[in-house]
């Protein structure tokens, strides 16, 4: 026996609303429960995005002025690769120093149209032998107020303390949001488990005349569905929210020249959203496919 959609999402939705309180209370937990996972995931990558400079052990960046002389970046070369108690380190020049302009801001073009890679300082990003904070601020003080440099910023404790408060963050938003989708999953199957024995009686005629397995089944699990997805819809909103006053206000009201990075990009925004819709249908299907092989005897 073929099944047709307005069939199916008649039923459905019938469904959906013999149970009503149940359905905006599974909507609601999905749609939280999607929201503070992608929170979290917004929050790494706005640690990640602010912290990528610092990458790699590197402690100390000396800032050079945009206008430095030849002689006086090479000055600065030398004295770091002549010193005993730098490891490694990296030079990035105008045009890659404006590559990660345009990627850091690449939610603002005004910002990138306005800028030009003459305008940026070039750098020296210095991972030191020893990671001592006192070691790195006495062999990076060196460095101030020589010719052509115009400023020394350190990672220090601070950018590793953040990074160890978002670690803790992120992990309560992760647990809470892996504890909510579990309570999401069974508030789905518990709402399709009702609507299967309210509709029992009508279930064992369809099997006396003849509906196929999949007749039964489909509307039932479409109401999953469309519970799963209505409360990714409402994460999805919440997040693009979360982003643009939340996260972008942060980095544009932050004092500490460490954090000037924390943002999310566009494509990292809709990535995540992505994600959170995948995660809404997997848990749908999930909770539906429990209910309809276990309690549905067709």
């Amino acid at each position: 026996m073929a099944i047709k959609v307005s069939y199916a999402l008649r039923e459905a939705s019938q469904n959906l609303w013999r149970n009503v309180f149940l359905t905006v209370a599974t909507v609601i937990t999905v749609g939280v429960s999607l929201f503070l996972f992608g929170g979290f995931v917004l929050f790494q990558l706005g640690v990640d995005n602010a912290t990528q400079r610092w990458e790699g052990g590197i402690e100390f960046v000396v800032w050079m002025q945009p206008d430095a002389t030849p002689e006086q970046d090479l000055a600065i070369r030398t004295a770091i690769e002549e010193s005993p108690e730098i490891r490694d380190w990296t030079y990035v020049d105008q045009e890659a120093a404006y590559e990660e302009f345009k990627e850091i801001f690449a939610d603002s073009p005004e910002l990138i149209d306005v800028v030009t890679p003459d305008k940026l300082p070039p750098s020296y990003r210095v991972v030191p032998v020893d990671p001592d904070a006192d070691v790195v601020t006495e062999l990076g003080r060196q460095f101030e107020g020589q010719p052509g440099v115009r400023d020394v910023v350190f990672a220090g404790d601070t950018i590793k303390e953040i990074q160890r408060q978002a670690d803790r963050i992120g992990l309560i938003f992760f647990v809470g949001s892996l504890l909510l989708l579990g309570a999401a999953t069974l508030l789905i199957l518990t709402t399709l488990v009702i609507a299967i024995n309210s509709r029992r009686q009508e279930i064992e005629i369809m099997k006396v005349v003849g509906a196929t397995n999949w007749f039964i089944r489909i509307p039932f699990m479409l109401e999953g569905l469309v519970q799963g997805l209505a409360g990714a819809v409402g994460a999805v909103i919440a997040t693009y929210f979360l982003n643009a006053y939340v996260i972008e206000g942060f980095s544009e009201t932050s004092s500490l020249q460490l954090l000037d990075g924390f943002r999310v990009t566009s494509s990292e925004l809709f990535r995540t959203n992505l994600l959170l819709i995948a995660i809404a249908v997997g848990v749908a299907v999930v909770g539906s496919a429990v209910a309809v092989t276990r309690y549905l005897d067709a």
